[in-house]
């Protein structure tokens, strides 16, 4: 059993054997009764506090949950993004060998020519 319920019995049994108008037994009762509203505020604030921890423990349960899920979405986006510019320089790239590519057969009667000058010359 609680201690306090042991004194509370240990008390009314007192006042069955003493007097109930002595000014001893006032204060003890008067110190049972603010005994019993310590207790009451103590188990008010236990609970307040257990309250208060459930709450926050799913504030940060949910603040964790939210900072993954934009963490996703933005690695997501970054990686379309990233995705898209690699499609636009590999098209890029094929165009800009075509047109070295065009070029090059360009100048190729050129660069013939220049050789041939060059040797037939030296």
């Amino acid at each position: 059993m609680d201690e306090k319920v042991l004194e509370e019995i240990r008390f009314h049994q007192d006042v069955v054997n003493k007097d109930a108008s002595s000014p001893l037994y006032q204060i003890r009762e008067k110190e049972m009764e603010i005994s019993g509203r310590v207790l009451a505020a103590k188990g008010q604030a236990e609970k307040t506090v257990s309250d208060a921890r459930r709450k926050a423990t799913e504030i940060q349960k949910n603040a964790e949950a939210q900072g993954d899920k934009a963490v996703r979405a933005y690695s997501e986006k970054a990686l379309a993004d990233a995705e898209k510019e690699a499609e636009s320089l590999r098209a890029g790239i094929v165009d800009e060998a075509k047109e070295l590519e065009a070029q090059l057969t360009a100048r190729r009667g050129d660069a013939v020519d220049y050789i041939v000058k060059i040797v037939t010359n030296a």
